[in-house]
Order: structure tokens, then C-alpha cells, then sequence
């Protein structure tokens, strides 16, 4: 089973992923957590698949919280989706990118397309 960690503040964007995860019979396991120091306890408790992030978090810019990630022997290797509503330009993506993001989707986000990817970057 594939273990998802959300990480992002946006409740309702929240539970339509889960939502369409579940109504899609996609397998997966979903822990979330509204901000980065969730997620680090989250992370504390349980070692995710993969994890999605939103840039914008209420304590944490989510390019610092991969930082952390990717400086952990334990988490750096864990694929990482970027999401994000107002980071959209192309020197955002770069900057996830540079910073060791697997991924980067603009929010409003076509669940299929990121389950594909969520797919994909299991599988390499």
C-alpha cells in the first residue's frame, strides 16, 4: 500500500484529495498535516511513500521544509510533489526543483494526472 503524507494548511483541498483517492479505489494510506511541525511529527511517527507539499505553509516555507528532508538520511529519498495555489511561475518550479522536489503541480490539480505521477515516481 502506498503511504501519502499531505502536507498543507488548505483543509479543503485536503479532503477532496482524500476524497478522490478513496472514490477512485486508488490504494493509499493518507496521514496529513497542516503545517511543517505536524509534518515533522508526522514524519516522527511514520515514513511515507511519498509526500505532498504545499510551498505556502503557516509556519514554514515548504522549500525550507524540504530542506530538512532532503539534509535527513532517513527522508532523503522520499519523492516530494510540490503544490501550490500562488507559487506558479516558472522560477518557483525552479527553485522547487533546485531545492529537490521530484515534482510540481499548480494548484487546482487534476487528481488523476497526480496519481499518475504519484505512480510514476514510485516506480523509478
Amino acid at each position: 500500500m502506498i503511504k501519502i503524507l499531505i502536507v498543507d494548511d488548505d483543509k479543503n483541498f485536503i479532503d477532496t484529495l482524500k476524497d478522490s483517492f478513496k472514490m477512485k479505489d486508488m490504494n493509499a494510506e493518507i496521514a496529513v498535516a497542516e503545517s511543517a511541525k505536524e509534518g515533522i511529527n508526522a514524519l516522527s511517527k511514520n515514513v511515507p511513500s511519498i509526500i505532498i507539499l504545499d510551498v505556502q505553509l503557516p509556519d514554514m516555507h515548504g522549500i525550507e521544509f524540504l530542506r530538512i528532508l532532503k539534509e535527513s538520511k532517513k527522508f532523503k529519498d522520499i519523492p516530494v510533489i510540490f503544490i501550490s495555489a500562488k507559487y506558479t511561475e516558472p522560477s518557483d518550479r525552479a527553485d522547487a526543483m533546485l531545492s529537490g522536489a521530484s515534482s510540481f503541480f499548480s494548484k487546482p490539480v487534476d487528481v488523476d494526472v497526480l496519481w499518475t505521477e504519484i505512480k510514476y515516481l514510485l516506480d523509478r
